[in-house]
């Protein structure tokens, strides 16, 4: 009778390993999920304007449309944030492209806007649970020394789905309205549920409940996977993993610092991307261009999301991740100053283009990399789901406020209040934020937040 092992040591165990065909194929598969995620995200953006021209939804149903999404996907992040935790992240990671599959396809038949919005708010549970199980586990499979870029590019996958949402519905909308573009979504969504299948439970996290067995096995696979690769590595030391890390630890002397961080680049960004990118197809429709004129625009703007991605993906680890915030979000600024300002029909694209990029590099170094790695493995999940809701209630405030200021001042009222709170987000990671590029996840859980480079014993609720 085989005795399970007492501690499987499973973080530094995976940090040491070489990328192997396991590897990648987890990345795939969890990537493939959140290209979906992303695209129907951003199927808001090329549906809103057509729902509007066409009389089947007015300005304010618009804003109900958006508003509702992102409720739902406030209760998808903060309950899948206590069922990924308690459960599993492989229990979590399925539901949800059930949820937002069989919801899509739910939206495509829509008879009214009524039924559109409740839907979409379902659809909304799901996206919101995905954005959060799907780079929560990365984080916990990828190696320190190259978490950033597997992370990035993960984050990728997401914004991909911004041009090719963009794209297809430049060519599909035209000729056969929106709900293809739903039924696409949802059928994408439940492929991927089915491949998900084999996908293997996180080690860290079995560990941390105890399973220590079951993530012996796991370890072990991944172990004999990268052998074939290269030799392994020495596991490097690791301070002792915490035995309880309570909930309440989020508010503790400790994780306080980190908790504000997250809160306040998670609003930031959601009030980015859903008010101002997912509106920009709108804002020229508003302003007199046809609705394939505006779709083009916001296609040249949309190439700049997975570059900036990319960006992102590339400079993590080199730069770190408090640099590459603070720069993006510095570039950010200035190109939401000029952007108001253009009206030529050539430059007005490139403008938006050169905006776009900073703003999805921190898309990427934000919800891809920077957040999940700032709390321990027992309570990662709940402290993401936490922390993505309260992002989330920007994407259900925000709408209202942007309909408010584009009318009262067009878009250079929206974007003023944009660069607002970029500058906030600025302040407060450069003074509160910590350094964790190509530390191991059990390295970042011991270091003190006001002193990245002194590492002490994680204290939780200290």
């Amino acid at each position: 009778m085989t005795t399970a092992p007492t501690i499987v040591n499973a973080g530094p165990r995976l940090d040491r390993l070489a990328t192997s065909p396991l590897h990648r194929r987890v990345m795939w598969l969890v990537g493939a999920g959140m290209f979906f995620d992303g695209f129907d995200i951003y199927v808001a953006a090329t549906v809103i304007s057509v729902l509007i021209k066409t009389g089947f939804a007015t300005l304010g149903d618009a804003a109900l449309f958006v508003s509702l999404t992102f409720l739902g996907t406030m209760v998808g992040s903060i309950v899948t944030g206590f069922l990924g935790d308690k459960y599993g992240r492989r229990f979590t990671y399925q539901a949800n492209l059930v949820i937002f599959g069989l919801a899509a396809l739910g939206a495509a038949l829509a008879p009214s806007i009524l039924w559109l919005v409740a839907m979409r708010f379902i659809m909304g549970i799901g996206l919101g649970a995905e954005n959060v199980v799907g780079y929560s586990t990365m984080t916990e499979f990828a190696p320190a020394a190259r978490r950033g870029k597997w992370l990035g590019l993960i984050a990728v996958f997401v914004v991909s789905g911004l041009p090719v949402t963009a794209l297809l519905g430049s060519w599909i909308i035209p000729h056969f309205g929106w709900r293809p573009m739903f039924v696409i979504g949802g059928i994408g969504a439940l492929v991927i549920w089915y491949l998900r299948k084999q996908l293997p439970e996180s080690p860290r996290w079995l560990e941390s409940v105890g399973r220590t067995a079951e993530a012996e096995a796991i370890v072990e696979r991944f172990e004999a996977s990268s052998r074939a690769v290269a030799p392994l590595a020495p596991v490097r030391p690791a301070p002792a993993p915490a035995t309880h890390v309570p909930l309440s630890a989020l508010f503790g002397r400790t994780l306080l610092p980190r908790t504000i961080v997250a809160l306040v680049t998670l609003f930031t960004i959601n009030a980015w991307l859903y008010g101002f990118i997912t509106w920009i197809p709108t804002f020229f429709v508003k302003e007199g261009l046809s609705i394939a004129t505006s779709f083009g625009f916001a296609l040249t703007m949309s190439i700049g999301a997975p570059i900036g991605a990319l960006i992102g993906a590339y400079t993590s680890d080199s730069w770190g991740r408090k640099k590459t915030i603070v720069s993006a979000s510095a570039l950010s600024i200035v190109f939401a100053s000029i952007y108001p300002f253009v009206h030529d029909p050539i430059l007005l694209p490139l403008v938006g283009f050169c905006l776009t990029v900073p703003i999805y590099v921190l898309v990427a170094l934000l919800f891809g990399i920077y957040i999940p790695e700032l709390f321990p493995t027992e309570i990662r999940l709940r402290a993401s789901g936490i922390t993505n809701t309260f992002g989330r209630a920007a994407a259900v405030i925000v709408p209202s406020i942007v309909v408010m200021l584009f009318t009262r001042n067009g878009v250079a009222g929206v974007l003023a209040f944009m660069v607002a709170l970029l500058i906030v987000q600025i302040v407060v990671v450069a003074t509160l934020g910590i350094e964790p590029s190509k530390r191991g996840l059990e390295e970042i859980d011991a270091i003190p937040a006001r002193n990245a480079s002194e590492p002490v014993a994680f204290q939780a609720g200290a």
